[in-house]
Protein backbone atom coordinates (compact mmCIF):
# COMPACT_ATOMS: atom_id res chain seq x y z
CA UNK A 1 0.00 0.00 0.00
CA UNK A 2 2.67 2.41 1.07
CA UNK A 3 4.73 1.23 -2.25
CA UNK A 4 1.97 2.29 -4.08
CA UNK A 5 1.27 5.60 -2.82
CA UNK A 6 4.83 6.41 -3.19
CA UNK A 7 4.45 5.19 -6.76
CA UNK A 8 1.48 7.51 -7.37
CA UNK A 9 3.38 10.35 -6.16
CA UNK A 10 6.60 9.85 -8.35
CA UNK A 11 3.88 9.76 -11.26
CA UNK A 12 2.38 12.44 -10.30
CA UNK A 13 5.84 14.95 -9.76
CA UNK A 14 7.23 13.69 -12.83
CA UNK A 15 3.82 14.95 -14.82
CA UNK A 16 3.82 17.93 -13.25
CA UNK A 17 7.15 18.60 -14.54
CA UNK A 18 6.63 16.73 -18.11
CA UNK A 19 3.58 19.36 -18.65
CA UNK A 20 5.87 21.87 -17.14
CA UNK A 21 8.13 21.09 -19.84
CA UNK A 22 5.98 20.92 -22.61
CA UNK A 23 4.35 24.69 -21.64
CA UNK A 24 7.64 26.05 -21.80
CA UNK A 25 8.57 24.49 -25.05
CA UNK A 26 5.31 25.66 -26.27
CA UNK A 27 5.11 29.32 -25.41
CA UNK A 28 9.21 29.65 -26.39
CA UNK A 29 8.64 28.12 -29.48
CA UNK A 30 5.76 30.65 -30.23
CA UNK A 31 7.48 33.41 -29.74
CA UNK A 32 10.45 32.50 -31.75
CA UNK A 33 8.17 31.98 -34.52
CA UNK A 34 6.23 35.42 -33.79
CA UNK A 35 10.15 36.90 -33.92
CA UNK A 36 10.96 35.41 -36.98
CA UNK A 37 7.69 36.92 -38.88
CA UNK A 38 9.93 39.97 -38.82
CA UNK A 39 13.50 39.10 -37.75
CA UNK A 40 15.52 36.57 -40.13
CA UNK A 41 16.62 33.80 -37.97
CA UNK A 42 20.28 34.35 -36.57
CA UNK A 43 21.58 30.96 -37.02
CA UNK A 44 20.29 27.60 -37.75
CA UNK A 45 21.02 23.76 -36.91
CA UNK A 46 22.07 23.22 -40.53
CA UNK A 47 24.36 26.29 -40.92
CA UNK A 48 25.96 25.12 -37.33
CA UNK A 49 26.43 21.45 -38.64
CA UNK A 50 28.48 23.26 -41.97
CA UNK A 51 30.78 25.74 -40.55
CA UNK A 52 33.81 23.24 -39.48
CA UNK A 53 33.76 21.83 -42.76
CA UNK A 54 32.55 24.59 -45.04
CA UNK A 55 31.99 27.77 -43.00
CA UNK A 56 28.81 29.62 -43.37
CA UNK A 57 28.18 32.47 -46.13
CA UNK A 58 25.15 34.00 -45.87
CA UNK A 59 23.84 37.58 -46.41
CA UNK A 60 20.15 37.72 -45.61
CA UNK A 61 18.10 40.56 -48.43
CA UNK A 62 14.55 41.50 -48.13
CA UNK A 63 11.87 40.21 -50.30
CA UNK A 64 11.92 42.96 -52.61
CA UNK A 65 15.69 42.51 -53.27
CA UNK A 66 15.09 38.67 -54.60
CA UNK A 67 14.33 38.51 -58.34
CA UNK A 68 10.94 37.13 -59.16
CA UNK A 69 13.09 35.05 -61.44
CA UNK A 70 13.75 32.77 -58.52
CA UNK A 71 10.65 33.12 -56.86
CA UNK A 72 9.41 31.21 -59.59
CA UNK A 73 11.92 28.78 -60.36
CA UNK A 74 11.36 27.69 -56.26
CA UNK A 75 7.33 27.42 -57.20
CA UNK A 76 8.05 25.57 -60.56
CA UNK A 77 10.77 23.32 -59.03
CA UNK A 78 10.48 22.96 -55.44
CA UNK A 79 6.14 23.12 -54.98
CA UNK A 80 3.74 24.21 -57.35
CA UNK A 81 0.68 24.00 -55.10
CA UNK A 82 2.64 26.15 -52.75
CA UNK A 83 -0.23 28.90 -52.74
CA UNK A 84 -3.21 26.33 -52.85
CA UNK A 85 -2.22 23.77 -49.67
CA UNK A 86 -2.24 24.83 -45.90
CA UNK A 87 1.59 23.99 -45.74
CA UNK A 88 1.05 19.96 -45.94
CA UNK A 89 0.90 17.58 -48.74
CA UNK A 90 -0.28 14.74 -46.93
CA UNK A 91 -0.05 12.42 -50.07
CA UNK A 92 3.79 13.02 -49.88
CA UNK A 93 3.87 12.62 -46.31
CA UNK A 94 2.68 9.38 -46.44
CA UNK A 95 5.20 7.91 -49.52
CA UNK A 96 8.07 9.28 -47.36
CA UNK A 97 6.88 7.37 -44.99
CA UNK A 98 6.46 4.09 -46.52
CA UNK A 99 8.83 2.18 -46.39
CA UNK A 100 10.83 1.35 -49.85
CA UNK A 101 10.40 -2.21 -51.51
CA UNK A 102 13.02 -4.21 -50.70
CA UNK A 103 16.23 -4.04 -53.79
CA UNK A 104 14.29 -0.85 -54.61
CA UNK A 105 15.16 3.20 -53.71
CA UNK A 106 11.66 5.18 -53.59
CA UNK A 107 11.30 7.40 -56.06
CA UNK A 108 9.45 11.16 -56.06
CA UNK A 109 8.88 13.09 -59.25
CA UNK A 110 11.45 15.12 -61.08
CA UNK A 111 11.95 18.16 -59.30
CA UNK A 112 9.66 17.37 -56.53
CA UNK A 113 10.60 16.24 -52.81
CA UNK A 114 8.19 14.64 -49.95
CA UNK A 115 8.27 18.03 -48.47
CA UNK A 116 6.51 21.50 -49.33
CA UNK A 117 7.97 24.57 -48.90
CA UNK A 118 6.70 25.45 -45.65
CA UNK A 119 7.58 22.08 -44.27
CA UNK A 120 11.47 22.93 -45.88
CA UNK A 121 10.97 26.37 -43.93
CA UNK A 122 9.84 24.57 -40.44
CA UNK A 123 12.73 22.28 -40.99
CA UNK A 124 15.96 24.21 -42.01
CA UNK A 125 14.86 27.37 -39.55
CA UNK A 126 13.39 25.34 -36.37
CA UNK A 127 14.75 21.61 -37.04
CA UNK A 128 17.66 19.51 -38.53
CA UNK A 129 17.73 17.62 -41.26
CA UNK A 130 18.97 13.80 -40.35
CA UNK A 131 18.48 10.65 -42.24
CA UNK A 132 16.97 7.31 -40.81
CA UNK A 133 15.31 6.99 -37.67
CA UNK A 134 16.21 10.74 -36.86
CA UNK A 135 13.99 12.13 -40.09
CA UNK A 136 11.05 9.74 -38.56
CA UNK A 137 11.42 11.75 -34.88
CA UNK A 138 11.45 14.46 -36.93
CA UNK A 139 8.21 14.59 -38.47
CA UNK A 140 5.86 15.51 -35.13
CA UNK A 141 7.24 18.80 -34.44
CA UNK A 142 7.67 19.57 -38.68
CA UNK A 143 4.06 19.28 -38.70
CA UNK A 144 3.87 21.53 -35.89
CA UNK A 145 5.79 24.20 -36.60
CA UNK A 146 4.71 23.99 -40.68
CA UNK A 147 1.25 24.66 -39.39
CA UNK A 148 2.49 27.56 -37.22
CA UNK A 149 3.77 29.52 -39.57
CA UNK A 150 1.49 29.26 -42.02
CA UNK A 151 -1.32 31.09 -39.64
CA UNK A 152 1.24 33.18 -38.38
CA UNK A 153 3.96 34.18 -41.11
CA UNK A 154 1.99 34.02 -44.69
CA UNK A 155 3.09 32.65 -47.79
CA UNK A 156 5.13 35.76 -48.74
CA UNK A 157 7.67 35.28 -45.74
CA UNK A 158 7.66 31.64 -45.83
CA UNK A 159 9.21 32.12 -49.38
CA UNK A 160 10.91 34.76 -48.51
CA UNK A 161 12.54 32.87 -45.44
CA UNK A 162 12.95 29.76 -47.86
CA UNK A 163 15.03 31.66 -50.30
CA UNK A 164 17.13 33.15 -47.30
CA UNK A 165 18.09 30.46 -45.62
CA UNK A 166 18.93 27.55 -47.72
CA UNK A 167 21.36 25.88 -48.42
CA UNK A 168 22.53 26.74 -51.87
CA UNK A 169 25.90 25.03 -51.96
CA UNK A 170 28.74 23.75 -50.19
CA UNK A 171 28.34 26.37 -46.62
CA UNK A 172 26.39 28.75 -49.16
CA UNK A 173 23.00 29.80 -47.25
CA UNK A 174 20.07 31.85 -49.06
CA UNK A 175 19.72 33.54 -52.87
CA UNK A 176 22.16 36.17 -52.40
CA UNK A 177 25.04 34.03 -51.55
CA UNK A 178 24.66 31.76 -53.91
CA UNK A 179 24.06 34.29 -56.49
CA UNK A 180 27.41 36.45 -55.66
CA UNK A 181 29.06 33.09 -55.77
CA UNK A 182 27.95 31.67 -58.69
CA UNK A 183 27.77 34.75 -61.23
CA UNK A 184 29.37 37.25 -59.31
CA UNK A 185 25.81 39.50 -58.75
CA UNK A 186 23.00 40.38 -56.61
CA UNK A 187 19.97 38.20 -56.02
CA UNK A 188 17.86 41.08 -57.68
CA UNK A 189 19.57 40.87 -60.81
CA UNK A 190 19.62 37.12 -61.69
CA UNK A 191 18.21 35.86 -64.96
CA UNK A 192 15.71 33.71 -65.35
CA UNK A 193 18.47 30.74 -66.69
CA UNK A 194 20.28 31.62 -63.51
CA UNK A 195 17.67 31.49 -60.82
CA UNK A 196 16.67 27.80 -62.38
CA UNK A 197 20.78 26.82 -62.65
CA UNK A 198 20.86 27.47 -58.73
CA UNK A 199 17.18 25.91 -57.85
CA UNK A 200 18.13 23.34 -59.78
CA UNK A 201 20.66 22.12 -57.34
CA UNK A 202 18.58 22.14 -54.26
CA UNK A 203 18.26 18.63 -54.00
CA UNK A 204 21.41 18.28 -53.12
CA UNK A 205 23.22 21.09 -53.00
CA UNK A 206 26.89 19.95 -51.66
CA UNK A 207 26.83 17.52 -54.91
CA UNK A 208 25.27 19.20 -57.28
CA UNK A 209 27.09 22.38 -58.39
CA UNK A 210 25.89 25.49 -60.25
CA UNK A 211 28.63 26.44 -62.29
CA UNK A 212 32.79 25.92 -62.12
CA UNK A 213 31.92 23.37 -63.49
CA UNK A 214 28.32 22.71 -63.91
CA UNK A 215 26.85 19.34 -62.63
CA UNK A 216 25.19 17.11 -65.06
CA UNK A 217 22.34 16.99 -62.77
CA UNK A 218 21.71 20.68 -62.86
CA UNK A 219 22.51 20.93 -66.37
CA UNK A 220 19.86 18.35 -67.68
CA UNK A 221 17.30 19.83 -64.70
CA UNK A 222 17.34 23.62 -65.17
CA UNK A 223 15.73 23.57 -68.58
CA UNK A 224 13.24 21.36 -67.25
CA UNK A 225 12.57 24.37 -64.35
CA UNK A 226 12.24 26.61 -67.18
CA UNK A 227 9.38 25.58 -69.38
CA UNK A 228 7.55 24.91 -66.11
CA UNK A 229 8.25 28.74 -65.18
CA UNK A 230 6.79 29.88 -68.19
CA UNK A 231 4.10 27.30 -67.60
CA UNK A 232 3.14 28.94 -64.23
CA UNK A 233 3.81 32.46 -65.61
CA UNK A 234 0.37 33.50 -66.36
CA UNK A 235 -1.37 32.15 -63.58
CA UNK A 236 -3.11 35.20 -61.89
CA UNK A 237 -2.94 34.02 -58.31
CA UNK A 238 1.44 33.58 -58.80
CA UNK A 239 1.78 36.68 -60.47
CA UNK A 240 0.01 38.57 -57.47
CA UNK A 241 2.28 37.05 -55.30
CA UNK A 242 5.10 37.84 -57.14
CA UNK A 243 4.57 41.34 -57.65
CA UNK A 244 3.41 41.20 -53.50
CA UNK A 245 -0.75 41.66 -54.02
CA UNK A 246 -1.22 38.30 -53.01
Amino acid sequence: MIKNIRLRKAWRFCWKWVKIALVTMFLSSLVYIIVCKWVFPPITVTQMSNTIKYGIYKEYVPWNQISNNVKLAALASEDQTFLDHSGLDWDAIEKSLRPPKKGRKQKHPAGAGASTISQQVAKNVFLWQGTGWTRYLRKIPEVYFTKMIEWIWGKQRIMEVYLNVIEMGPGVFGIEAAAESNFNKHASQLTETQAAQIIACLPNPKKFFVVHPQSRRVAWRYPQILREMNNLRDDEDIDDFLNNKH
